[in-house]
Order: structure tokens, then sequence, then C-alpha cells
């Protein structure tokens, strides 16, 4: 079809001629409503946007020391709820120094606490294990 054509036959439908591929020979163009399909386009760009968003899930650490005051406990709790709720995981770990190293089963009082405070949001993902000087788990959303 002609140019002249295709003008002609927007007009008479109240449409827009808009060329899709400028490259091709001859030109594609299309008879669309110019409005409607730039807000369907956003639309669907928007949604893809927050799929992909959704789908990210990353790995946050919190570290905890062994003697951690229960009011500075409560406020990294807060934190690692905040992660679980954006849909994150989160490796919680207990850092022992020096003689603590001693003391291991107070690394795992001290982890066994903090599960607990949060076993009504998240789920444990496997069993505490020590790495050097850190006794640490994962947890995810429920």
């Amino acid at each position: 079809m002609s140019s002249k054509e295709a003008q002609s036959l927007a007009r008479e439908q109240g449409v827009d001629l808009v060329e899709i591929a400028a490259s091709a020979n001859p030109p594609v163009v299309k008879i669309i409503d110019w409005g409607k399909y730039q807000y369907q386009k956003m639309k669907e760009e928007a949604k893809n946007r927050k799929k992909a968003r959704e789908k990210q899930s990353e790995l946050k650490q919190m570290k905890v020391g062994l003697k951690i005051s229960d009011n500075d406990l409560n406020i990294k709790l807060r934190k690692i709820k905040g992660f679980i709720e954006d849909g994150d995981r989160v490796k919680i770990m207990v850092v022992l120094k020096g003689r603590e190293m001693a003391h291991k089963e107070l690394a795992n009082e001290l982890l066994d606490r903090i599960i607990k405070d949060l076993e009504e949001i998240a789920v444990v993902e496997g069993k505490p294990q020590f790495s050097g000087r850190n006794l640490a788990i994962g947890i995810r959303k429920k």
C-alpha cells in the first residue's frame, strides 16, 4: 500500500500511522491509536519490572557478637524482620572473638534465641555451622 493511501486510511479511522521498522525495505508501518499503544507499552514494562523485582531475592548478612546487649539484639532482629518481609534471605552470623571460642555453647544458645524470636515469620535453612570463628545459619520467609 502506498504511503498516501495508508495516511488517508488512518485519517478516516481517526488513528495514527506509526512506523514500526524504518530499516526495512519498504518501511513497515501500523495503523494504531498512539496514546493507547504508549499506555499499554508503559503498563507492560511496569509489570515486567515488578516481576523482576519480585524474583530477585538477595542474601543479606547480619553479624552478631556473643556479648550483644538485649537492646542491640532487638534492633538487629527488627532489621532482620525487615529483610525477610522484603523477600530476602538472611544469613545470621554469631562472631566469636578471642577466648569466646572456648564457649561455643553460648553461641548456639544465642542463635537459638534469635531463631525463636523469628520463628513466626521465618524458616531455618539447614543446621547452624561453624566456619572459622563464626557460627552461621540461613533463614528465609515462610
